[in-house]
């Protein structure tokens, strides 16, 4: 079947397809099951544009964010000092370590929002003591702990792959989430899709202005 575009917004179908389809609509019984041509209620509709924005909305930017150790270095930094260490209470010196490290974006912590992170991935002190000498190794060979992902009790290399480093290798590009994912545009692109294939789908059903006649 060919579609129509002399009058997309009316119907893709021709007259003549349309007319068959009509006789088909009407002669079919359905086991009495009956089927009215009605428009979509335009609440549904404003509804379900709602329900698509306020996903991507609450989601912006990222899908399927982790945690960098980049986000605990002022953490680690912390608990070697002896005000910390002189805490015995492990709930009482982790609410210390974020009170003292509040309001200071890490020098290691350069894209984000930093406290608004930190709130999404909270840490218990028995977390902390875990990642601490796998961050304070990465920081001793020069590593940058942003292309890190705090993934469970490790911490692994991102599986990101960004722009190119200064010396401009292939292999070693920045590993570094973007603020832009992209299952992001994978996402936009299927939500568009299905809108266009519903659409035409509809529009190739006979125009809502008609209404079978049930069992005649």
């Amino acid at each position: 079947m060919a579609l129509n575009f002399d009058k997309p917004l009316y119907s893709l179908s021709t007259p003549v397809e349309n007319k068959a389809d009509q006789a088909t609509w009407e002669g079919e019984s359905l086991g009495g099951i009956t089927e009215d041509n009605n428009r979509l209620p335009i609440p549904v509709v404003w509804l379900l544009l709602l329900t698509v924005l306020t996903a991507f909305a609450i989601t912006f930017p990222l899908w399927g964010q982790r945690p960098n150790a980049g986000l605990y270095v002022d953490y680690v930094k912390a608990m070697n000092t002896p005000e910390i260490m002189a805490i015995q209470d492990d709930k009482a010196a982790m609410a210390k370590i974020i009170d003292i490290t509040k309001g200071e974006i890490s020098k290691h912590v350069t894209r984000m929002d930093y406290e608004g992170l930190l709130a999404r991935h909270p840490l218990s002190m028995d977390d902390l003591r875990i990642i601490k000498p796998q961050i304070e190794a990465l920081m001793s060979a020069g590593k940058d702990p942003e292309e890190y992902n705090v993934v469970g009790d490790l911490v692994v290399l991102a599986n990101f792959e960004g722009n190119l480093k200064a010396d401009g290798k292939i292999e070693n590009r920045e590993r570094k989430q973007p603020w832009w994912d992209k299952g992001y545009t994978i996402d936009i692109f299927y939500v568009i899709m299905f809108f266009i294939g519903v659409t035409i789908v509809i529009k190739c059903l006979p125009p809502s202005t008609w209404q079978p006649k049930h069992h005649h």
